[in-house]
C-alpha cells in the first residue's frame, strides 16, 4: 500500500530556516503545507520559491497555525493517510521522516512522537525552560495516565482519521500536549522514536523569552490537569 503523506509546518518569521527545512523533506511526502502565522519577513516568498503550499493565518499562535493547515487538508478531495507535523526553524532533521512514519507504516501504531534524545541534541539546542518543562509534563503524564512519553516534541506523525477524532482545540501553546493526552485517553497506540535535535535558526518566539516559556508551562500543565479530573 502506498501512503498519501503531508506535513504541516507552522512557521512565524522563519525566513532564514525555512526553505533549508522544506529542501530536507523525504520525496515521499505527497505536499507540504507552510503556514505562515502572521510572518512579517521574507517567510512566505521564501516558502513559495522553495516548493511548499503556503497558507495565511493571521491569529498569532501555535495552534492556529496547525488547524489552519487541518482546515486546508479536509477541504481537499483526496485525503492522506499520515499527517506531519514539523517545525519551520530548521531544529528538528526533516530527513528523520521515514524513521518517524516507519512505525506508522509497519506496525499499525496511531501516534509517532519524535523524541529529542539528551544524547542526540546539540549543546545548546533545548533551553532550560524547555527542558525543565518537559520533565515535568512528562512526569505528570507518567502519574496521571501511566504514560510512556519523555517528550512534547513537536516533530511528530499520526494517522490523518486518528488525528480527527481528536477534535483539537488548543490555539497556541498547548497544541502537542493536547494530541497526546487525547491519544492516552482514547487509547491510541504510540512510540517515541529518538531523534537529533539542533539549535535552531534564529530566536525561539516561545522558549526565547521568559513571558513566553511561561506562558507555554502554565498552557501545558492546564491541559494535564484538566484531563486528570476528567
Amino acid at each position: 500500500m502506498e501512503y498519501c503523506i503531508k506535513v504541516i509546518i507552522p512557521a512565524f518569521n522563519e525566513a532564514d530556516s525555512i526553505a533549508k527545512v522544506i529542501s530536507d523533506i523525504p520525496g515521499f511526502v505527497a505536499e507540504i503545507i507552510v503556514v505562515s502565522n502572521n510572518s512579517t519577513d521574507e517567510t512566505v516568498a521564501n516558502a513559495i520559491s522553495a516548493g511548499a503550499t503556503v497558507l495565511t493565518e493571521n491569529k498569532r499562535g501555535y495552534g492556529y497555525a496547525c488547524l489552519k493547515g487541518m482546515e486546508y487538508v479536509a477541504n481537499k478531495a483526496k485525503k492522506p493517510d499520515i499527517i506531519v507535523f514539523l517545525d519551520g526553524d530548521y531544529s528538528d532533521y526533516p530527513e528523520e521522516m521515514t524513521a518517524l512514519i516507519g512505525p506508522i507504516v509497519e506496525e499499525n501504531i496511531d501516534l509517532v512522537i519524535g523524541a529529542r534524545a539528551e544524547n542526540l541534541r546539540e549543546a545548546g539546542s533545548m533551553t532550560f525552560p524547555q527542558r525543565f518543562g518537559n520533565a515535568l509534563a512528562t512526569f505528570l503524564m507518567r502519574v496521571f495516565f501511566n504514560s510512556k512519553f519523555t517528550d512534547l516534541g513537536p516533530f511528530r506523525a499520526i494517522k490523518y482519521d486518528k488525528l480527527l477524532t481528536l477534535n483539537m482545540q488548543d490555539k497556541t501553546y498547548g497544541w502537542t500536549v493536547e494530541m497526546q493526552l487525547k491519544a492516552l485517553k482514547r487509547d491510541f497506540t504510540y512510540v517515541e522514536i529518538p531523534v537529533k535535535y539542533r539549535k535552531r535558526i534564529g530566536v525561539s518566539k516561545v522558549s526565547g523569552t521568559f513571558k513566553g516559556a511561561f506562558l507555554a508551562g502554565v498552557k501545558i500543565l492546564g491541559w494535564i490537569f484538566k484531563y486528570s479530573f476528567k
